[in-house]
């Protein structure tokens, strides 16, 4: 990165971004580093962000192709591309596939999802388009039914199956349940979702001649984030150089972590998007610098901003807003999201603290158990995918746990509240 390409992007968003104009006022007129820059609240970032009169844009929406991101029904979130800015998208994440093992003339099946302003079927099939290898491309799409699916795989003796773990793993089961595994396909390649130990035990059974790795890094609000890197570990990724930078800031300071080892959440600019601007925003993820080679990093799960729950994505926001509408007594004074993992499939527990006495309230409240089902109903009317997800067994119920303050966990070095644990085992 050049630092007069940063400093013409900085300078770039504060004349023509309101957003970016206001959150810099207080900064010196030339700025060039990246670390002179305050880290984005989402929250504050996507308030004002609505596809009319948004003061994040940089000039009117008049040519662009919008795509929807992680939000609430009630105020869903979109991110837009320019045709140039969605070109070099596709473009360097499609230099990325090489590093996943994708060889000249491979038969790609696209099976993620389409439809619905969300962008990952398209991404993935223009990302293959413009990859530095030929490859021939089948975009099946993640919706199709499993009972025409596989036959088409075998048809058209595809070779690498790219997917959401979940919708992967979906397919191995059936796979499995046929009897007659999927000898053709090499090369399976995940994204979206963490990868565990027992899914990758039914992919085995299921294509037992293929390697299981990374498509890469990416999301439609932070843009390009990592390239795989080919080795044992598929959480292993490097930085997009030179399209966008990767920080890794510190959980208590938030100042940037250079040694090896030490955790913090991840934040991203893009280099190349100026429509939407996206300078040092936070990903979402939780990383480290694994000191193997420049730029790469490990990633360690879901930071605070939100939490992915099998192919569920929720905010902590999204919890927060439900326990207020719920509780109705004010009750509870603190809550986390615990994310576990047991029977091969993630659940979702929502740890919440009630103040010393509740004991005595909730008999005249109606019971915790009262309390613990209208802010699940909350939850699941905001986030309907979850609810969604359990019906077709993707992922367990939402479940409560009581617990007092005192027991909720704590950042070691700050007291500060962890608002997600994942207590899941990645591999």
């Amino acid at each position: 990165m050049s630092a007069q390409q940063l400093s013409d992007l900085i300078r770039f968003a504060r004349h023509n971004s309101p957003y970016y104009r206001d959150l810099y006022a207080s900064l010196p007129p030339h700025v060039d580093r990246l670390t002179d820059l305050p880290v984005v609240d989402q929250r504050d970032f996507w308030a004002v962000n609505a596809l009319h009169d948004s003061r994040v844009l940089t000039g009117p929406l008049s040519e662009a192709t919008v795509y929807k991101t992680g939000g609430t029904t009630g105020s869903p979130k979109f991110s837009v591309f320019t045709r140039d800015e969605w070109r070099t998208f596709v473009t360097a994440f499609g230099e990325g596939l090489v590093d996943t093992g994708l060889r000249p003339g491979h038969r790609v099946a696209d099976l993620f999802y389409a439809g619905e302003l969300y962008a990952s079927f398209l991404f993935v099939l223009d990302s293959l388009a413009h990859a530095p290898v030929d490859n021939v491309r089948l975009p099946i799409g993640g919706g199709a039914p499993l009972e025409s699916t596989i036959p088409t795989l075998r048809d058209l003796a595809a070779q690498v199956l790219t997917g959401t773990t979940t919708t992967l793993c979906r397919l191995a089961e059936q796979v499995v349940s046929s009897g007659v595994p999927l000898g053709s396909v090499e090369l399976l390649l995940f994204g979206g979702e963490a990868l565990f130990d027992d899914q990758r035990r039914l992919l085995a059974a299921a294509f037992p001649g293929a390697e299981v790795r990374s498509v890469g890094y990416a999301s439609v609000d932070a843009g390009l984030l990592g390239r795989p890197v080919p080795g044992p570990d598929a959480r292993v990724h490097r930085a997009f150089t030179p399209y966008s930078v990767v920080e890794i800031l510190d959980d208590s300071t938030g100042e940037p972590v250079t040694e090896p080892g030490r955790p913090g959440r991840v934040v991203v600019t893009s280099l190349f998007r100026r429509l939407m601007p996206i300078i040092r925003y936070p990903a979402g993820d939780r990383a480290e610098w694994t000191g193997t080679g420049p730029g790469h990093f490990r990633i360690l799960g879901r930071a605070e901003e939100g939490v992915r729950v099998g192919p569920v994505s929720l905010y902590t926001q999204d919890a927060q807003d439900a326990v207020t509408a719920a509780d109705t007594e004010g009750r509870v004074v603190g809550m986390q999201l615990v994310v576990r993992r047991w029977d091969g499939r993630d659940g979702l527990v929502l740890r919440l603290a009630t103040a010393p006495g509740d004991d005595a309230r909730a008999q005249v409240a109606g019971g915790r158990e009262a309390l613990a089902r209208a802010v699940v109903t909350e939850l699941e009317t905001v986030r309907p995918l979850y609810p969604d997800s359990v019906r077709a067994g993707f992922v367990h119920p939402l479940s409560v746990e009581w617990a007092r303050h005192r027991d909720l966990a704590v950042n070691p070095r700050s007291g500060k509240l962890v608002r997600v644990l994942d207590e899941r085992p990645t591999a």
